[in-house]
């Protein structure tokens, strides 16, 4: 397991761990929830569990053992009957369900399981649940469209700054020389799509953190990875870098108009 991440539901703290790219939650934090006493066997024994664990292994599960499951399922229910996590798995080859030991150690279950098992907490809790669950998975949609904006403009980084070392820095520059030529060209592309400098950004902004390219939207992204790589292209032809930020404007002001009046683009700023 990888990646455990925490949800809170109704004043108990839950752990979400990735297995195989799936979600799967603490069952074991989730019976603090519950009152009395009460125990995960308790609910594995019940005939409509097994039922339902029996669905969801057959829909995801092509190496469930079939013979095993018929054997718990025909005992399910009993008074006599009592069957462990650990039992389940390795007499069915069960996947939903899985007992792990470690820091992070307990029963933990694909997420659709442990909505089931939530019931069980109380329908309340249940609720709740699938809405903490919910909203995680929508932070982590929002840093998932944050980071690809961010690698977008990276993208053609290299190229560019390639291009400044190879074309514009003389040899034996000492670095604060480097920085300075290095900072010129990055002002050049804000000067070309934003109209301002970073300097005159954050003597604007003095609040906020970052630059101004962090304040980007996708479209003005789209548009920076553009011009940089046009940016390498005109500094190896040898072009001045004045006539390199008047062409660049140019080109900047003709792609926004396409980006911003592209409706799938328009989709695409509003989704991430």
């Amino acid at each position: 397991m990888a990646l455990n991440k925490k949800i809170d539901v109704q004043g108990t703290e839950i752990t979400i761990s990735l297995v195989n790219e799936k979600d799967y939650i603490s069952l074991t934090d989730m019976l603090k929830a519950k009152d009395g006493d009460f125990f995960i066997s308790d609910w594995l024994r019940n005939r409509n569990t097994v039922e339902y664990l029996g669905i969801w292994e057959r829909i995801h599960n092509p190496d469930f053992n079939y013979g095993e499951f018929a054997i718990i399922r025909s005992q399910a229910g009993l008074n006599s009957y009592k069957i462990s996590v650990k039992e389940w798995v390795n007499k069915t080859n069960a996947v939903g369900l899985m007992a792990k030991a470690g820091r992070y150690g307990g029963t933990y279950a694909h997420k659709d399981i442990a909505f089931e098992f939530g019931m069980w907490i109380s329908a309340e809790f249940k609720i709740y649940l699938i809405k903490e669950f919910q909203r995680l998975k929508e932070q982590e949609q929002i840093q998932i469209g944050w980071d690809i904006k961010r690698n977008l403009a990276k993208i053609n980084y290299r190229i560019h700054t390639d291009a400044i070392k190879e074309n514009l820095i003389p040899d034996e520059l000492s670095s604060k020389q480097k920085s300075i030529i290095y900072a010129s060209e990055a002002d050049v592309l804000n000067m070309a799509l934003f109209g301002k400098t970073a300097k005159s950004w954050r003597e604007q902004n003095p609040d906020k953190k970052g630059n101004i390219r962090d304040y980007a939207n996708v479209s003005q992204l789209v548009c920076l990875s553009n011009l940089e790589s046009l940016n390498a292209v005109f500094i190896n032809e040898g072009m001045e870098q004045s006539a390199r930020l008047e062409k660049l404007n140019k080109i900047a002001i003709s792609q926004m108009k396409v980006l911003v009046e592209d409706v799938d683009n328009k989709y695409l700023t509003n989704n991430i």
